[in-house]
């Protein structure tokens, strides 16, 4: 008996498996034939063409197809670039929604759709012996157990941005084998060490199948960060230690899986706003040779060229339904099938622009807004691209990376002027940004440093960038770093500028860490990780990059291991809605702000160009209340001390190793540049401290030993 084809269906699009082989499905709206291309262990080729189509999807079945086969897809259609149609068949295609790449790619003419000495001109060599393959992988293969999501609140985040290899690469309790692979960050040693610093989320630099791109290859360089994605349901195969033939997604999961065993979310840096397939000169790799008009923005009046507000050469149509389908379907898929609980989108500014101008009410806002599957899930806005800025300007269910709190903060600590009113709103969490339109400070994530930019121990020892490996003669990189090298560049065996640096490191960290809003810490910050001046190492896939742990500032990683715990611990340190004064009870969070003689501030006090002090008194309802008081200013000053709300105020951190607080005190010296944090024990009811504290105590009985034994050492 013959056997029946199967039906084929246009949705969902990619490669689903069913009986005796695959159906495939192809979005394109101008190509006249669509090609699965099958690729046997000889490498030899056998070609399969769609044979039905649905509206603009092209699909079929194609047999012989299972978990393993390699492949990929040859588009026919009119190749008429000044129509933005840049269809040729000559040119094997990644598969949109591959779930896995094996290899990668060997830059020559065969890549490129056109003639690289005629752009007009289409190119006839085939690239099949030059590009990836897709593999099928199988969905339903991993064993979840009982993996759960941490779900931690916004109110009890702390991200921890870092990169898959440059955190695992030199890591000494990772066998080398491992290094550098989602394995290795899997790894007791290196989840031990998340735990203990006491982050809750790890935000991932792109993990998205990217390409390695040509002009940094002529220089011996390679693309580290990642920022040139290539396949958005596809885990990057280079960061597999099992191997690139579909292993790589199973390794992904059980990273997954033992971040979250471990309590931590993950969160995937994304780049959905380009693809590696830059402008018109650049490679035909995948969207472009399938359908360039509907993938990428065109410019209206030249449809040869693209409109770039990315910096690479082109931006995905996200006015379009493709574009769009292709980025929600890749979201959710990250989320149902890999168990991610969040995403930082790069340049998210130019998914909001479907028709040039950044919109609040665009097409891929609202369809965000709708989706079920990605309601729980934390979403992050770095808020700008290259054609506007537009911090506080995402929906209120969105976080947005905060530029202005890196750069008033930035700013304050290195004695600038006028910066005392603006520093103050960001400590308070930004509400001159998010409270106009009823957003928390939770929508803040509040930064000093990230991966583009120097490093803490770079920001604190260097006043120009030195990015000379980057063989761009240093003209890549912000030339506007606000940093302070604090009496030389670069390294010194100064004690009294090493002193000024360490000094200053904490005070950025605390300041950090002690502010409203969702911190986020660049990795290595916290144990003094340098780059050694370069502030643009997206292509330093070496010991520029990798985390140098046996260099660690341990002193440093303890410090910031304190703010942690404290933060994490006291309610009066992470409000969930904006401080109010001292006598307002609408909220559990107030906020008393002071000038250094511990008096209210006058108007004309905020205008005052060189005002470097102030003090801060927190408050919260069942909970213990803080003073932070900070000097900005070069030199010494004599602060009045509060009143203390309870007992009288203790030292709870210093950036001034000097520092002592003995008794009742009322005057107070800081030293210049430095921080002093007080604690003043306000309640002493020990049901009260604890539900204040997440604890389930009943309003009688005996409390639970180890809620008191907690409430005692918070006490001490």
């Amino acid at each position: 008996m013959d056997r029946v084809t199967p039906r084929s269906v246009p949705h969902p699009r990619g490669v689903r498996l069913v009986e005796g082989g695959a159906d495939v499905a192809v979005y394109t709206e101008s190509a006249e034939a669509v090609e699965f291309c099958r690729f046997d262990s000889d490498g030899n080729e056998h070609r399969t063409r769609l044979d039905q189509r649905t509206g603009h999807t092209f699909h079929g079945f194609v047999p012989d197809v299972e978990v393993g086969t390699r492949y990929g897809l040859r588009v026919h259609g009119p190749w008429d670039p000044a129509n933005g149609l840049r269809f040729n068949p000559n040119k094997l295609l990644l598969d949109p929604y591959a779930t896995a790449v094996e290899g990668g790619y060997d830059w020559g003419q065969p890549v490129f759709g056109h003639d690289m000495n005629n752009p007009d001109q289409l190119d006839e060599s085939d690239s099949a012996g030059s590009v990836p393959r897709c593999v099928v992988t199988d969905r339903h293969s991993f064993d979840w157990g009982d993996d759960r999501p941490p779900r931690t609140p916004l109110a009890e985040t702390i991200v921890y941005e870092t990169h898959v290899k440059g955190f695992t690469q030199r890591f000494p309790g990772i066998d080398e084998s491992l290094r550098g692979t989602y394995a290795g960050l899997a790894q007791p040693a290196a989840i031990e060490y998340l735990t203990d610093l006491g982050v809750t989320a790890v935000e991932l630099l792109p993990v998205h199948q990217f390409v390695q791109d040509s002009h940094l290859g002529e220089k011996g360089l390679r693309n580290y960060w990642g920022y040139n994605s290539i396949g958005f349901l596809a885990p990057h195969n280079e960061y597999a230690a099992g191997g690139d033939g579909g292993q790589q997604v199973d390794e992904f999961k059980a990273l997954v899986k033992a971040l979250h065993a471990a309590g931590l979310e993950v969160i995937l840096d994304v780049v959905y706003n380009h693809t590696a397939e830059g402008n018109h000169m650049g490679p035909t790799l995948a969207l472009k040779g399938i359908d360039n008009a509907s993938y990428y923005r065109l410019v209206p009046d030249d449809r040869a060229h693209y409109f770039d507000t990315t910096g690479t050469g082109n931006s995905l149509n996200v006015g379009h339904p493709a574009a769009l389908t292709l980025i929600m379907d890749s979201l959710r898929y990250w989320v149902t099938e890999m168990h991610v609980d969040g995403f930082r989108f790069d340049l998210a500014t130019t998914l909001t622009r479907q028709g040039g101008d950044a919109d609040v009410h665009s097409a891929f806002l609202d369809l965000v807004a709708q989706d079920p599957t990605l309601a729980p899930i934390k979403m992050i806005a770095e808020p700008w691209d290259t054609a506007g800025y537009q911090v506080g300007g995402f929906p209120a269910e969105w976080s947005e990376w905060n530029g202005k709190f890196r750069d008033d903060v930035r700013d304050f600590w290195r004695s600038a002027d006028s910066v005392l009113g603006t520093v103050s709103q960001r400590i308070l969490g930004s509400p001159d940004v998010y409270e106009p339109t009823r957003r928390s400070p939770l929508c803040s994530v509040n930064f000093i440093t990230a991966h583009d930019g120097f490093t803490l121990a770079d920001l604190t020892s260097y006043d120009q960038k030195h990015n000379e490996a980057n063989g761009e003669d240093n003209n890549d990189g912000e030339s506007d770093n606000r940093s302070s090298n604090n009496g030389a560049e670069g390294p010194t065996d100064d004690p009294e500028i090493n002193d000024r640096r360490n000094r200053q490191r904490r005070n950025f960290l605390a300041t950090l860490l002690l502010s409203a809003g969702v911190p986020m810490i660049l990795g290595g910050d916290e144990m003094g990780r340098t780059q050694g001046g370069n502030n643009n190492a997206y292509c330093q896939d070496d010991e520029i990059s990798w985390f140098d742990w046996d260099a660690a500032d341990q002193g440093l990683q303890e410090f910031t291991r304190m703010l942690i715990r404290l933060r994490r611990r006291e309610p009066a340190l992470r409000p969930e809605w904006y401080r109010r004064g001292p006598r307002d009870r609408s909220t559990p969070d107030r906020v008393q702000i002071l000038r250094s003689d511990a008096k209210g501030f006058d108007p004309p006090d905020w205008n005052n160009p060189t005002a470097r002090t102030i003090t801060f008194v927190f408050h919260h309802d069942d909970a213990d209340s803080f003073a932070l008081l900070l000097n900005a200013a070069e030199n010494g000053v004599e602060f009045t001390v509060p009143k203390a709300p309870g007992q009288e105020w203790r030292l709870e951190l210093s950036s001034d190793d000097a520092q002592r607080v003995e008794g009742k005190v009322t005057t107070l010296i800081l030293e210049g540049r430095s921080f002093t944090l007080l604690r003043s024990v306000t309640r002493k009811d020990v049901r009260g401290w604890a539900r204040a504290h997440g604890y389930e105590v009943s309003s009688k009985g005996k409390v639970p030993r180890q809620v008191q034994q907690a409430f005692d050492d918070a006490h001490r």
